[in-house]
């Protein structure tokens, strides 16, 4: 439970630091919000697909993670409880 929360919780932080180039953070969103201002597609899709893909990174990282975690308290389990 721990786990899936602090997953959620980085693959939101992704998010929220793409949008704080609002703010003048820079990052992946000064692309996308640059994007937006001269209505280039090109450059709007040059900051959402790598922001779009750590995001899905951080996911795919934090499942591996999980996996591992229950298959080694599955192989700890006393046998009686494995069944």
């Amino acid at each position: 439970m721990i786990l899936a929360g602090v997953k959620t919780a980085a693959v939101m932080s992704v998010g929220t630091a793409t949008i704080a180039a609002f703010i003048g953070a820079g990052g992946y969103g000064e692309r996308i919000t640059t994007g937006l201002a001269l209505n280039d597609n090109t450059l709007m899709l040059a900051g959402a697909l790598p922001a779009a893909v750590l995001a899905l990174l951080t996911q795919g990282l934090f499942e591996w993670m999980e996996r591992g975690f229950k298959a080694s308290a599955a192989a700890r389990a006393p046998a009686r409880l494995r069944a």
